[in-house]
C-alpha cells in the first residue's frame, strides 16, 4: 500500500470533485427526475468516502514519500493540481447541505459543510498564492507553456464563493450573516480578476501556438470552471441577499447576477464548443485515456448549475433545458472517465509510475570497406 501510492499525485482530487457535483447538481436541476434523489445522495456519499480515501493515501504519500511529494511541488505541471484538494473539500461539503442531509440529517450536514468549508477556503486560498508564487520563483514557464491548468489556484476561491452563501441561513441573524456573505462576495472578486488576467494568456497561447497534446487536449474544458461557477456564484448571492442585506442591495444583487450570468454563459457555450471540437479532432488523432478526463466533469458541473440559478432568477426556459442538456453530457462524461479510472485501477496501471526508459542497443560498427583489387 505504502508504495503504491509513491506516484499518487493531487490531480487525483479531481475525481472527487466530479463526482460530487453530479449528485449536488442532479438534485438541482429544474426538472425532476422522479425516484433519482436516492442515486444523487448515493454519489454524493460516493464522493465523501473518496475524500477520505484520498486524504488518507495522500498523507501516506507525504509520510513516506516525501521526496516526491517534493517534486511535485516543483513539477510545474503537477504544482497546479493542488488547488484540487480546496474544490474536493468544498464540492463534497456542498453536497453535503444540497443531497446529503438526507441521510446525515440536517445537523450533521450544517456541520460537516462549515468544517469541510472552512477547510477548502484556507486550502484555496494558500493554493491561490503559493502556487503563483512558485511560478514566480522556481518554475518560470515559458510563453509556450501557458495551459489551461493555471486557471486551477484561481478558480479555487470562487468555489468558496458559489458554495458559501448556503450556509448563510445557519448562522446566527445580523452581523454574522452578512459578514458571510460579503466574505464570499469578495472571494468572488478575487477570483474572478485574477481569472480575467490569467484567461487572455490562456487563450492567446491556443490560437497561436496551436491545439495542446492529445493527452492534454480535455484540460481545455478547466475554463469552463471560473465561467459556470461564477454565474453559479452570482445567482446565491442574490438567492441568499434577501432578509441579510439591505433592500436596495438585495435588489442590486439580483439584477447583477442575470446581467452578470446570461453574457457569461453566452462566452461558456462559445468555449464549449470550441473545447468540443479539438477533442473530436483529439479523438480521431488517438487521444486515449487519461486522468485528464476528469476535466470533463466539474467544469461542467459548474455550467449546469449556473445554468439552474438563471433559470430560476429569469424564469426562462431555455435555461432549464440548458441546465437538462448540459447535465446529460456531464453524466456521460462522468460515467466514462469512472469507468475507465476504475479499469486503470484494476489492471494497476494508473498509479504505476513512469516507464523505465530502455536503454538503446550498441550501434553496430561499420563493415570494413573492401580492399582495392590488385592492378
Amino acid at each position: 500500500m505504502i508504495r503504491a501510492v509513491r506516484h499518487l499525485g493531487p490531480n487525483w482530487y479531481a475525481c472527487v470533485m466530479g463526482t460530487a457535483v453530479v449528485g449536488t447538481a442532479g438534485a438541482g436541476l429544474p426538472v425532476p427526475l422522479p425516484g433519482l434523489r436516492g442515486l444523487w445522495t448515493g454519489l454524493w456519499a460516493l464522493s465523501l468516502l473518496m475524500l477520505v480515501t484520498l486524504l488518507a493515501a495522500r498523507a501516506l504519500h507525504w509520510r513516506h514519500h516525501a521526496d516526491q511529494a517534493r517534486r511535485h511541488l516543483l513539477d510545474p505541471a503537477v504544482a497546479l493540481f493542488h488547488a484540487c484538494l480546496a474544490m474536493a473539500l468544498l464540492a463534497v461539503g456542498g453536497g453535503a447541505l444540497t443531497v446529503g442531509r438526507d441521510w446525515t440529517g440536517l445537523p450533521a450536514a450544517v456541520a460537516l459543510d462549515a468544517v469541510l468549508f472552512t477547510a477548502g477556503t484556507a486550502t484555496g486560498l494558500v493554493a491561490a498564492v503559493a502556487v503563483p508564487y512558485l511560478m514566480v520563483v522556481r518554475h518560470r514557464p515559458s510563453p509556450g507553456d501557458v495551459a489551461p491548468a493555471w486557471l486551477l489556484p484561481l478558480v479555487a476561491p470562487m468555489v468558496s464563493a458559489a458554495l458559501g452563501p448556503q450556509l448563510v441561513p445557519y448562522l446566527p441573524a445580523g452581523t454574522a450573516r452578512q459578514t458571510m456573505l460579503a466574505f464570499c462576495l469578495s472571494l468572488f472578486g478575487l477570483s474572478l480578476l485574477a481569472v480575467l488576467v490569467t484567461l487572455p494568456a490562456v487563450v492567446a497561447r491556443l490560437l497561436t501556438g496551436g491545439p495542446p497534446p492529445l493527452a492534454l487536449t480535455p484540460t481545455l474544458f478547466l475554463v469552463l470552471g471560473p465561467l459556470g461557477q461564477s454565474t453559479t456564484a452570482a445567482g446565491n448571492f442574490a438567492a441568499a441577499a434577501p432578509g441579510v442585506v439591505p433592500a436596495p442591495y438585495a435588489e442590486v444583487l439580483d439584477v447583477a447576477a442575470v446581467l452578470y450570468g446570461v453574457p457569461v454563459t453566452g462566452f461558456a457555450l462559445l468555449w464549449l464548443a470550441l473545447a468540443t471540437a479539438l477533442v473530436v479532432r483529439a479523438a480521431r488523432a488517438g487521444m486515449g485515456f487519461a486522468m485528464t478526463w476528469w476535466a470533463f466533469t466539474f467544469p461542467v458541473g459548474t455550467c449546469v448549475t449556473g445554468a439552474t440559478a438563471l433559470g430560476r432568477r429569469t424564469g426562462l426556459a431555455v435555461f432549464d433545458a440548458l441546465a437538462v442538456v448540459l447535465f446529460a453530457l456531464l453524466l456521460t462524461a462522468w460515467a466514462a472517465a469512472a469507468f475507465r479510472t476504475a479499469r486503470g485501477l484494476l489492471r494497476g496501471r494508473l498509479l504505476a509510475g513512469p516507464a523505465a526508459a530502455t536503454p538503446a542497443a550498441p550501434a553496430k560498427a561499420p563493415a570494413p570497406a573492401p580492399a582495392p583489387a590488385p592492378t
